[in-house]
């Protein structure tokens, strides 16, 4: 008795419950007050009135997705006299906007480190006209090359990566750049954290940045400072406050790590335990990621310093825009002289690699419009694997249209849920895309957290952005876009190998759902922008 008054009180007391406390608190003060003003005092409504009618004219012209702008005209016309006030209240936040302003400076400053190579893009349009449109497209709106001299390595489960990264990282003779959204405490952690220790008392730079949610449930209270003092230098993205903001959605989900400039990881893959299967709370983990070896490590390296400079004070010592450089390879005259190129790759002449990033820094979807221009233009068949699929309306049109036009579509989403009422808003699409003649599979050992799309033999991407308004839209994001590389077969292998593990979704199956559930995510869909 005594242990669980114990194991209650530190639930009670903890910073995620505070939190949610405290979030809860200015909601209701918010609400009240708006209903005290509307009963209490005539002017102040009409001027309300008056803001909501403004800011309607402002949200529907507004250069946005059509579904944030439904999201919010509706509560502006139906609740007239509080809707303006909670829609600034929850679109300003100074903070975020500062950040996205110092984001978009360094991107300016690291585009002269970005540049296209000239020759392959001749060789590029000379070979796929849809590889060099994509590949002009994402040069163009976020400023990330396409490379050849690259070899990519595929893991389909998280412990796959953690076996190779070990080693790799006790390589580690000048830098280690890494990039997560969570990091928790355990075995995981606990490998990698001893080799951050001992590579940085012999010398190793360590820069490890992660996300502020680790500070209210991942991480123990200050453990920055831990790890400064091991030689870690560390910086948080956007610590979690206690303020009642959908700019809180603003988070860094990407998952990238840098060795040396030779050797770069992404994908959907954290560092906790049950990223490799050590703990199982929703079954099977089913996770994936690529290791990047060559020419195309410089993409993944940028993206880290330009965050990574964006969160940092400007006044800190020995700060240079030019410091980019101490990070980046020396340029070489001939391709055959790229300086990782290592004895026995078989990478062929037409294989390209395309690491790119995207967040809501940015006025272009360019990570939405990947996606659906591999939809688009797939002939024989489009894969994907994804564990929350939460999509605005060109999304799921390209989805249907991909199906309609005799595409084979096939889509692969969790069993067991990690979020039951975001799984309730994934599965009311099911109806829409059986129609359609989309192929939908729940993944039923467990959670399938995998972030994966093939199609037709030649083109994959695998990185850390999900089929969700949350990935496509509010938070920062990175993947590896793949063509024509031989590792493509090993990432379709995975899928049909996934494909043996899943049950077929069919309309009775659908409709077994209890009916509650699916109102449930009826109701909510409405709020998906936002969730």
């Amino acid at each position: 008795m005594a242990k669980l008054l114990i194991n209650l009180k530190k639930i009670v007391f903890s910073r995620l419950v505070i939190t949610i406390m405290l979030v809860a608190a200015q909601a209701y003060f918010l609400f009240a007050t708006f209903y005290w003003l509307s009963n209490y005092m005539p002017v102040i409504s009409v001027i309300l009135m008056l803001l909501s009618g403004v800011l309607l004219i402002y949200v529907v012209n507004r250069d946005i997705n059509p579904a944030f702008k439904l999201t919010w005209a509706i509560p502006l016309c139906l609740f007239p006299l509080f809707g303006g006030l909670l829609y600034l209240y929850v679109e300003t936040n100074f903070i975020t906007i500062s950040i996205k302003k110092t984001i978009n400076r360094r991107i300016e400053e690291g585009k002269p480190y970005l540049e296209q190579n000239k020759e392959i893009r001749k060789r590029l349009n000379g070979k796929s006209v849809s590889m060099s449109a994509i590949s002009r497209y994402v040069e163009n709106t976020g400023g990330f090359p396409t490379y050849e001299n690259t070899k990519v390595t595929y893991f389909p489960f998280g412990e796959d990566k953690f076996e190779d990264l070990l080693p790799e990282l006790e390589k580690a003779e000048h830098f280690i750049l890494m990039e997560y959204f969570i990091i928790y405490e355990g075995s995981v952690w606990s490998s990698i954290l001893e080799i951050l220790k001992r590579k940085a008392a012999e010398g190793v730079e360590i820069k490890l940045m992660y996300d502020g949610t680790c500070a209210i449930n991942g991480l123990p209270r200050k453990y920055e400072e831990s790890l400064r003092k091991a030689g870690i230098d560390v910086r948080i993205f956007l610590p979690a406050v206690p303020f009642f903001s959908t700019h809180q959605n603003h988070r860094d989900h990407r998952k990238i790590l840098v060795i040396d400039g030779k050797v770069a990881y992404n994908g959907g893959i954290n560092l906790a335990d049950e990223y490799a299967n050590i703990t199982h709370p929703y079954g099977c983990w089913k996770d994936t990621a690529v290791k990047i070896e060559g020419d195309a490590v410089q993409s993944y390296t940028m993206m880290f310093l330009q965050l990574w400079y964006s969160i940092g004070s400007e006044s800190n010592p020995g700060y240079l825009p030019g410091d980019y450089l101490k990070y980046l390879p020396k340029k070489t005259a001939k391709r055959q002289e790229a300086p990782f190129q290592k004895e026995g790759w078989d990478i062929p002449e037409d294989g390209y690699v395309m690491p790119y990033g995207d967040g809501p820094n940015s006025r272009h979807a360019l990570a939405e419009n990947v996606y659906l221009d591999m939809m688009n233009r797939a002939n024989r068949y489009i894969h994907v694997m994804t564990p929350y699929f939460i999509t605005d309306n060109e999304t799921m049109r390209a989805f249907k249209y991909a199906a309609e036009r005799g595409t084979e579509v096939k889509l692969i989403v969790p069993h067991i849920p990690d979020k039951k009422v975001i799984f309730d808003v994934t599965r009311i699409s099911y109806p829409v895309l059986l129609r359609a003649g989309v192929k939908v599979y729940e993944y039923t050992p467990g959670f399938i957290h995998a972030k994966t799309v093939i199609s037709d033999d030649n083109k994959a991407v695998v990185g850390s952005i999900n089929f969700d308004f949350r990935s496509l839209y509010h938070h920062f994001e990175c993947a590896t876009y793949i063509y024509r590389n031989p590792v493509i077969a090993e990432i379709e292998a995975d899928f049909q190998n996934t494909l043996k593990d899943c049950q077929e979704v069919t309309m009775e199956y659908y409709l077994s759902i209890p009916w509650y559930r699916r109102l449930l995510g009826k109701v909510l869909n409405f709020f998906s922008p936002l969730l």
